[in-house]
């Protein structure tokens, strides 16, 4: 009964050891392991012994993670303040890095994505966040890779979720639009105008080097107006001496 009764205990306690040595870790995990304090190794993914009371273990997920950076308030470059949410991608690359260069490398990254997010949209102006948002992602992704590289970090992608602007600025905002095509629509007037007076000039230089194509082209108008259904009255009253006379003051005049 003696020999019992030291065997089942001894027996329970090399159980216990026993399940405390062997890890199980899955293929996206990786497990760094420091004995007596040391750095011993990345062990993963499968099964493994460690020597328990000796070795402490800190898993590692592989897999990306998504972070949700909250709305942060941003004064433009133009000094518009707009109000940003943006979701960042990022992966561990180098588990023995992500443990020992930094404490928490999840609140870390974090905290550093609204950060370089406030930095990046406050060097633009409003108009670039509007309109060139790839650009502006892979502004901030590009470094927010160099600052968690040190960490074996690896940022795989940033999306701007959302602009929010106040309405006073988008009442602006629209007024500048509406401006803006106005100006367009003056610009493309003016041009127009100004080709019709360019081929105007160009027809009265050929009217005036041969003045029997005006009353070619006169007699080619009575027929076009003779054709339609409606009664139209034409005076005829300048004869083809007037009217060559007209295209040569118009061709000098310009």
């Amino acid at each position: 009964m003696a020999l019992i009764d030291i065997i089942f205990p001894l027996a329970i306690v090399a159980v216990i050891i026993l399940s405390k040595a062997i890890k199980i870790v899955n293929e996206y995990e990786r497990v760094v392991i420091f004995r007596l304090g040391r750095l011993s190794g990345v062990k993963g993914p499968g099964l493994f012994l460690i020597i328990p009371i000796i070795d402490t273990v800190v898993k590692i997920d592989l897999r990306v993670i998504a972070i949700d950076v909250p709305k942060q308030a941003v004064i433009t470059r133009d000094n518009v303040t707009v109000a940003v949410d943006a979701v960042v991608y990022y992966q561990v690359i180098d588990p023995t890095k992500a443990v020992n260069e930094v404490e928490n490398f999840r609140y870390a990254t974090a905290m550093l994505s609204q950060t370089t997010l406030r930095d990046v949209i406050g060097q633009l102006e409003l108009d670039d966040v509007l309109s060139n948002r790839e650009d502006v992602n892979r502004n901030i992704q590009e470094q927010l890779d160099i600052s968690t590289d040190p960490w074996g970090i690896k940022v795989t992608g940033v999306t701007l979720r959302d602009v929010s602007i106040d309405e006073t600025m988008l009442r602006a905002i629209a007024k500048q639009a509406e401006a803006e095509r106005e100006k367009r629509s003056r610009i493309i007037l003016s041009e127009g105008e100004y080709m019709a007076a360019e081929k105007m000039k160009q027809a009265a230089m050929l009217y005036q080097e041969v003045p029997a194509s005006l009353k070619l082209r006169e007699l080619q108008t009575l027929a076009e107006i003779s054709r339609e259904k409606n009664m139209i009255v034409v005076s005829n009253t300048t004869d083809l001496g007037e009217i060559a006379a007209l295209s040569k003051a118009f061709a000098k005049k310009e």
